[in-house]
């Protein structure tokens, strides 16, 4: 159960992050699976800070902050 609400919340993540970020943008495909990915990233960062996030919304807050720093990231190495 605890994968499938990751991954939801990672597709969540990953579509609140693509209207965050603005741009040409790579397609909502590909915002969701950098969501998804992003959503690991974000809790290992705020992790490795000392934060730990409980509950639905402090997990997608950490998800989006991930998702956001991984699609600028994308979206910069895309453009080069």
């Amino acid at each position: 159960m605890w994968l499938i609400w990751t991954v939801v919340i990672g597709l969540l993540a990953g579509w609140i992050a693509g209207r965050l970020v603005k741009g040409r943008g790579m397609g909502l495909g590909m915002d969701l699976v950098v969501g998804v990915v992003g959503s690991v990233i974000g809790g290992w960062l705020f992790a490795v800070l000392g934060f730990a996030a409980y509950g639905l919304i402090a997990r997608l807050i950490v998800a989006v902050v991930g998702a956001v720093v991984l699609l600028l990231l994308v979206r910069a190495l895309h453009k080069a």
